[in-house]
């Protein structure tokens, strides 16, 4: 099952995700005791390796949930994207990749038993939310961080898990369509503006927010209810 390592008290090994014709290479991190796992949904131009997604996962990891930090876009449809850019708003396609690596955690024996959940970042975010419509109720949360949830279209008002849309206070075309979108989920949500924020949450303290705000949620809908 790939290189076995240790993250503080996480176990950390890549993985190879079937995909259809393709694999995607992926990390998984789960802290022991860990009853949920949140697949990164990250736009393009950003990677698994990003310090930026790391760092995030490692707060969600702290409190008590794993992680699985997968790229959706193989490393030559990368390299078409960047110059075409039309694969990163292949929404279909890249909710099919977040669906097919779901398919995956559900399979394996040793994460089969993990409440999924999704962190989508900009057009990622709008994967997330077409991937959670379709899976259903087995997906326990949704994060967007200055998503494009307004590329989900039809499906947000199937979606069915409790959703946080996450933008930056100076991200203005993005707060609009994100309300816009939030008008139209029907499930458990909320709409956080972290103040002082551009697109990509670039000023200081504003990651550590969202990176917060994303862990408290996650923990809240992914973390097994003990007293049940």
């Amino acid at each position: 099952m790939g290189h076995a390592g240790h993250t503080g008290t996480a176990r950390s090994r890549t993985e190879q995700i079937p995909s259809g014709q393709i694999m995607l290479e992926g990390e998984l991190s789960v802290p022991v005791d860990a009853t949920g796992v949140v697949l990164f949904a990250h736009g393009s131009g950003s990677s698994r390796h990003s310090p930026r997604n790391q760092f995030v996962a490692r707060t969600i990891r702290e409190a008590g949930v794993g992680t699985l930090l997968f790229d959706l876009l193989t490393q030559a449809e990368e390299s078409v994207d960047t110059s075409t850019r039309h694969l990163r708003f292949d929404i279909e396609l890249l909710a099919g990749r977040l669906v097919d690596a779901t398919n995956w955690i559900k399979r394996e024996p040793d994460s089969r038993h993990l409440r999924v959940g999704y962190f989508g970042s900009s057009t990622g975010g709008g994967a997330a939310l077409v991937a959670a419509a379709s899976v259903g109720e087995e997906i326990g949360a949704v994060v967007s961080r200055g998503g494009r949830p307004d590329l989900a279209g039809d499906a947000l008002p199937k979606v069915k898990s409790p959703t946080l849309l996450i933008v930056g206070g100076l991200d203005y075309p993005v707060i609009r369509m994100n309300e816009d979108a939030y008008s139209q989920l029907r499930c458990e949500k909320e709409l956080k503006i972290v103040p002082g924020a551009t697109h990509l949450f670039e000023e200081p303290g504003t990651l550590e927010e969202v990176a917060k705000l994303a862990a408290a949620w996650f923990q809240r809908h992914l973390v097994a209810d003990v007293a049940a």
